[in-house]
């Protein structure tokens, strides 16, 4: 069965849960729900053999009351207005768990970027960027890297952006390679940053990694950093799964010999040295009697349908709405906690400001610096969500952080007040 279409309606209605422990009112929740402006293009783009096809296009900002819009462009195939609208709320609500000066925004384009060539991706980038460059800004709206983009994808889009504008502006987009002001250590960030909350979580309530089993959906480069840091904390990983497949270990996988299985084979499946490959699935991992289990691959991934199945006692959502509402009404209903991507996708989200204030200043860390600015802020906020859920009595993580947000978005929407 496939995962249900991500929707504005299914953010709101548990943002509605946390209104009795926040300050804001049902009419100012109301005004949330609303971004500031959605943009939908129409791309029309020259392909190798020499045809047009055109692609559909989307910019949302969401909110600008704490800074300016961040966000990331996604390619993906079926991406609509309505997704692009309820991840800008999300970005907005993390970059206010953080602590951020920074509002919410997301993009992208109606496509597999897996059927064309590198030209044809090229083309397509610039042709999007070009149709936004007079929205784009280190201070209005600001391009991330996110499904189906990385760091070549925002050198195209910077360049863009230069050419237009006849100047060399690099924090107009984040997420780069360093070589163009990008930040060290941004790779590993999401990952990281997911790792250190879990970390962090068992340390609040006297517990740690040592020993703990950990399987890992969507093992990609958020998927491998987090897996890396797991390890060297004592945690054995179990089970891993990337879009083309999934592997088992017998105990705990050697990672170096997994990664380089990965990157010559192009998928963690059929990976044998050590482990039971088997016909071991995506579906068994989810399944899988697990401590923890950490999903990095994107949203939807547990729904009504596969609920059920989860055992793991600890669901990391380190991608945005890895699990709907639905879903994790079913697992907290038995006894299953679950991490909200609020706390743990904030990896990237610390990292993509930190990359922004540097090329604001043309001043650069080591990455050193970074991590441990990463390490800070990441731990302040969990520590932040957890206080605010005890003093409160939240039921949940989620519902305080949502809380916790609303709180400080409303606060700045009525210091600014309302134009006249």
């Amino acid at each position: 069965m496939p995962a249900p279409a991500l929707d504005i309606q299914g953010l709101m209605d548990q943002l509605k849960s946390a209104l009795p422990y926040s300050h804001i009112t049902p009419d100012a929740l109301e005004q949330f729900s609303l971004p500031k402006r959605t943009v939908s293009l129409n791309l029309p783009v020259r392909l190798d053999d020499g045809s047009v096809r055109m692609f559909a296009g989307y910019r949302t900002v969401h909110s600008i009351s704490r800074g300016p819009a961040m966000g990331g462009v996604r390619y993906r195939p079926g991406l609509g207005a309505g997704e692009c609208e309820a991840l800008s709320a999300i970005m907005t609500l993390k970059h206010a768990v953080a602590d951020l000066p920074l509002g919410g925004a997301k993009g992208g384009v109606d496509v597999d970027p897996q059927t064309l060539s590198e030209a044809e991706l090229q083309r397509l980038t610039r042709r999007y960027t070009s149709e936004l460059v007079g929205l784009l800004g280190h201070h209005s709206d600001v391009l991330a890297p996110d499904v189906g983009t990385d760091e070549q994808t925002m050198a195209w889009m910077l360049d863009t952006y230069n050419e237009a504008h006849g100047n060399t502006q690099s924090g107009v987009v984040v997420g780069k390679p360093v070589p163009l002001g990008g930040s060290q250590g941004s790779k590993d960030a999401r990952g990281l940053g997911a790792a250190l909350v879990v970390q962090r979580l068992l340390a609040d309530a006297g517990e740690s990694l040592e020993g703990r089993s950990v399987a890992i959906h969507g093992y990609g480069e958020a998927g491998r950093s987090a897996a890396a840091y797991l390890a060297g904390c004592g945690a054995r990983i179990v089970a891993v799964a990337d879009a083309l497949g999934a592997a088992q270990a017998d105990t705990s996988f050697d990672l170096g010999a997994l990664n380089t299985h990965q990157a010559l084979s192009g998928s963690v499946a059929g990976f044998g040295a050590g482990v039971d490959s088997g016909s071991f699935n995506t579906d068994d991992l989810l399944a899988l009697d697990a401590d923890i289990l950490l999903l990095a691959y994107d949203h939807s991934t547990l729904h009504a349908a596969n609920a059920w199945a989860v055992r793991a006692r600890l669901i990391v959502e380190a991608s945005n709405r890895a699990v709907l509402p639905d879903a994790e009404a079913i697992l907290t209903g038995r006894g299953l906690s679950v991490v909200p991507d609020l706390l743990a996708s904030l990896g990237a989200v610390i990292s993509n400001y930190l990359e922004w204030v540097q090329d604001a200043s043309n001043f650069f860390w080591m990455e050193e610096e970074v991590m441990g600015a990463l390490e800070r802020r990441i731990g302040a906020a969990v520590d932040e969500v957890t206080a605010f859920a005890r003093e409160h009595g939240t039921p949940d993580l989620r519902t305080a952080a949502y809380a916790l947000a609303l709180n400080r978005l409303s606060s700045a929407a009525v210091m600014r007040g309302v134009y006249p």
